[in-house]
């Protein structure tokens, strides 16, 4: 089973992050972020991962170190999850829409990682959450799951949708990735031999 537990512990959160990429897409989600769960549901349904995530923090000081947080430990535990990727499809990609707005990601799990993001939000802030805190959580994603990430947004008139259009397609353009390729047989995607 491609599955992982992590957890990270410092003086500012307590993150607990449980995957199964061979999952169904149920999601257990509690991190005082109501709108981050929302979205970390999103990539538990389209990208039919199981993910478990708890998470306290110093939301007292506001919600960068939880945010952050999150992203390394659930980036560890992808990590952790693909294991030496062997058999893997490694690429997937999704342009995702909901109403007015439209994004895609493209995605690799190449060894390396990579974050490049042009996204213009119409607001500052949605659910209380500053939107530049998600390419931070982005970020802290790729650094420890060394992942290579490409995100658009193309249109959008609300935040929320820009948001959502973004982690549904993350979801999608990961299951893709992360999908066992018959012709592949026990070989790693690359002609380096390794990723």
């Amino acid at each position: 089973m491609r599955e992982a537990k992590v957890k990270r512990g410092t003086s500012e959160t307590e993150v607990n992050v449980e995957l199964n990429l061979d999952g169904t897409g149920k999601t257990d989600l509690s991190t005082g972020l109501p709108f981050l769960e929302h979205m970390l549901d999103q990539i538990g349904r389209h990208g039919m991962v199981d993910l478990k995530v708890t998470a306290k923090g110093d939301l007292h000081i506001d919600d960068h170190h939880t945010i952050e947080d999150i992203g390394i430990t659930l980036g560890e535990a992808l990590n952790k999850a693909v294991g030496d990727k062997k058999g893997i499809k490694r690429y997937g990609h999704s342009y995702v829409p909901l109403d007015e707005a439209l994004s895609r990601v493209v995605l690799d799990f190449s060894g390396r990682p990579g974050l490049h993001m042009n996204v213009d939000f119409v607001k500052d802030t949605v659910g209380g959450i500053d939107v530049n805190m998600f390419e931070h959580f982005f970020q802290s994603l790729c650094n420890h799951a060394f992942l290579t990430l490409h995100i658009e947004n193309f249109t959008g008139d609300n935040t929320h949708h820009q948001i959502e259009t973004i982690f549904k397609a993350f979801g999608r353009a990961l299951r893709m990735a992360l999908e066992i390729d018959s012709r592949q047989g026990d070989e790693i995607p690359s002609t380096k031999g390794s990723l």
